[in-house]
């Protein structure tokens, strides 16, 4: 059975929250919009109490709005992607449906790996740079002052997979600032 709410990091999660923002948004307008109909009934005008807070009620639903215009323009990871990728699952920290945003562009990424301060990640995305990418998480991260981690992000899927395959015979210790970095990655994406 599908669940409406899937954690961030985890496969379907801009799906499932797209459709959240939806509804929610949905529900915000049909709200506004129905406080309005029962002020203007009641009253005969639009000049009453109903009408202000109809209005007032149209900024979460906006905000809700662009919420949602945002998650439809994101994509996640693909099926065929999912299958290939779900046997690292536990061999160390998997994040699925990472979309990055900037001041200039925006990073979807379908898939990231992290086992001791190497931090792998595949965009499908064609709009998706790679380079870029990469120079934008790693800033991220230095920013964030976290330190001895190696970024590299690739479009091509058999170079993914190679590398997680090496990746998970390869014996590293933890990064000793693990926590902070996976939640940096959680906190930057939307």
């Amino acid at each position: 059975m599908r669940t409406l709410f899937v954690k961030k990091g985890c496969y379907g999660y801009i799906r499932s929250h797209r459709a959240v923002a939806a509804l929610r948004t949905l529900l915000f307008f049909a709200l506004s919009i129905g406080l309005y109909l029962i002020g203007y009934e009641t009253t005969g005008t639009n000049r009453n109490l109903l009408t202000i807070v109809a209005v007032l009620g149209c900024l979460p639903a906006c905000k809700s709005a662009v919420n949602l215009i945002l998650f439809l323009r994101a994509s996640g990871c693909s099926e065929a992607l999912q299958g290939e990728v779900k046997v690292f699952d536990g061999a160390f920290a998997v994040f699925y449906d990472m979309y990055f945003t900037s001041y200039q562009k925006n990073f979807a990424l379908s898939h990231m790996a992290l086992k001791g301060g190497v931090l792998y990640g595949i965009t499908e995305n064609a709009k998706c740079d790679p380079g870029e990418a990469q120079k934008h998480l790693e800033q991220m991260i230095q920013q964030e002052g976290i330190k001895n981690v190696t970024v590299k992000i690739v479009s091509d899927r058999k170079d993914y997979i190679d590398r997680l395959s090496r990746l998970k015979e390869t014996v590293m210790e933890e990064h000793r600032d693990r926590d902070g970095l996976i939640s940096l990655l959680y906190s930057i994406s939307i």
